[in-house]
């Protein structure tokens, strides 16, 4: 697929925080405008104290669910591990995954946030706005926010908020399992991020786009250890 020029990721913390601050505004929340064919999650690992991390995109047919399309990438990592910062760390190597694709997905699904961010741009909002798709995050824990926990059955949400603005909300996926924290990243709103991942999700507690990403790139991460 093409991707768009992207600007550098090599900038200082201070020049981050104002990338963030402009891409915010061009976050835009509402409703799908067209119709879902190909869902891709999306993944990122790397061994703990290593600068070299892996990606992987798994892509579904939707609402079939089945998987269509997989690719893996890797690359060294020049910015810090820094809260709120996770995109200019795992940004790079995402997007030379998204490079591979052959078919533009309609939707991605981040293991990461969307606008449940302190400045409103976790990876699923920086990434989406970057590559100008609909983009939802869906992380296993809160980076910030407030909510109640909801009931025990899938399909039982709360709000999660900072004040009264609503970033998303804190999702069951499956009958008594942590829930997910799902937040919109770009051109979706909250309802159709729940929608989405719901319906992305099958027996698992994570949508199978993301988990599936997530067993392909520690594959991958796996697979090139052994051949370093």
């Amino acid at each position: 697929m093409h991707i768009p020029e992207i600007p550098s990721w090599n900038v200082s913390t201070a020049e981050a925080v104002e990338i963030q601050k402009a891409l915010s505004k061009r976050v835009l929340l509402k409703p799908l405008a067209k119709a879902v064919h190909r869902v891709a999650g999306i993944d990122v690992s790397y061994d703990r104290g290593s600068d070299h991390f892996h990606s992987a995109i798994v892509v579904f047919s939707f609402p079939e669910m089945e998987p269509v399309e997989m690719v893996t990438a890797s690359s060294r990592v020049t910015f810090p591990y820094i809260p709120g910062f996770l995109s200019f760390r795992e940004g790079p190597v995402v997007m030379e995954a998204f490079k591979k694709l052959i078919k533009k997905p309609h939707l991605l699904i981040f293991d990461g946030q969307g606008i449940a961010h302190p400045r409103r741009l976790g990876i699923a909002s920086h990434l989406g706005v970057l590559l100008g798709i609909p983009s939802i995050g869906c992380a296993k824990s809160r980076l910030c926010g407030e909510y109640n926990e909801p009931g025990s059955e899938k399909g039982d949400s709360s709000p999660l908020k900072i004040g009264n603005d609503e970033l998303g909300l804190v999702l069951r996926s499956k009958r008594g399992v942590k829930p997910l924290f799902v937040s919109p990243g770009h051109l979706i709103d909250v309802k159709g991020s729940k929608a989405m991942v719901l319906a992305a999700t099958g027996k698992y507690r994570l949508p199978e786009p993301t988990r599936q990403a997530h067993l392909l790139v520690n594959r991958a991460r796996v697979e090139m250890k052994k051949n370093d």
